[in-house]
């Protein structure tokens, strides 16, 4: 049986507000509505699909129940599972104009190893019932371990491959985390541990530590550089770094101190390979040491009348 991602067929995240579930709702069966496309069977059948998932996602006690299938098992839209693993046989009716897998979870469909009928129970998927519980499945039985990892900004920019010391279920195991380029805050990378000789998987959530020297803004990077006053009066060609490389930068004559300096590309570059800007904002400073040529060429700039 497919498993059915409402989520996706309303184009909308999980956290996604009942406003805005009901608004994209209104969007999505305008758009598809049969009266609009009458020769047209794929949009027919999309409106079906936005009519189910919003009978889900529209009342609260479905969607709880919803989340907490796909929550317990990480199904995916498209995929397919078989009700039998969880000791249902799950019987067509053909009737009530939606799919066979809202009648297994809502339905009155399907027949449990105990005896009798009814839609698919939460309780006696998630819930250890003792000797009147039923056999969970493997995968149910498996164990998810979660944790954080912290890295540094370019550690996320780059990649790299972490190890990782973790005692699971009375076990030291050391963990190679290989970290992809791109990843960023709070993404989290699965790792299957039986390799380690632990049947459980691990769930890293990603951490990206403060860094003095760039500031993380969406995809952009914003960074500060210090210059000294001649260099902001007559312009000049500064050095200044991004997570990649070193850049040269012009700075232009009579230029203002605490003016901030866009440079396209050479932000953050994410896992779909999108990119933001740098943002540098120029401090104008002394040098920590004046000799006395220095301090008299001072003076003289103070007695300068305009």
């Amino acid at each position: 049986m497919e498993y059915k991602d409402y989520y996706k067929i309303l184009e909308i995240d999980k956290d996604a507000t009942e406003q805005k579930i009901k608004s994209q709702y209104r969007k999505l069966a305008k758009k598809y509505h049969p009266d609009l496309n009458p020769d047209d069977k794929v949009a027919q059948e999309k409106f079906k699909e936005i009519n189910e998932a919003y009978e889900v996602l529209g009342d609260k006690e479905k969607r709880k129940r919803y989340d907490t299938f796909g929550s317990n098992y990480d199904f995916r839209g498209g995929q397919n599972f078989d009700p039998s693993q969880y000791g249902y046989t799950y019987t067509s009716s053909g009737t009530g104009g939606f799919s066979d897998f809202f009648d297994l979870i809502f339905g009155g469909n399907t027949k449990s190893d105990q005896g009798g009928f009814g839609g698919f129970s939460m309780g006696d998927i998630f819930s250890d019932l003792g000797g009147a519980g039923r056999k969970k499945s493997a995968k149910a039985q498996r164990p998810t371990y979660n944790t954080e990892l912290k890295i540094t900004l370019k550690e996320a920019y780059h990649g790299k491959t972490e190890k990782v010391s973790l005692n699971i279920e009375g076990k030291n195991i050391e963990i190679e985390l290989k970290i992809p380029a791109g990843i960023t805050e709070n993404k989290k990378i699965k790792v299957k541990a039986d390799k380690y000789g632990v049947t459980a998987d691990i769930m890293f959530k990603i951490k990206i530590k403060p860094s003095r020297k760039f500031k993380l803004e969406g995809l952009n990077i914003e960074s500060t550089q210090d210059i000294y006053p001649w260099q902001a009066a007559l312009g000049d060609d500064v050095t200044v770094e991004s997570l990649e490389n070193k850049i040269k930068v012009k700075i232009p004559p009579k230029f203002k101190g605490g003016s901030k300096m866009r440079i396209p590309g050479r932000g953050f570059k994410d896992l779909k390979g999108k990119t933001g800007d740098l943002y540098i904002t120029f401090n104008i400073v002394n040098p920590t040491e004046i000799t006395e040529e220095m301090e008299e060429l001072y003076r003289k700039l103070k007695n300068v009348k305009e």
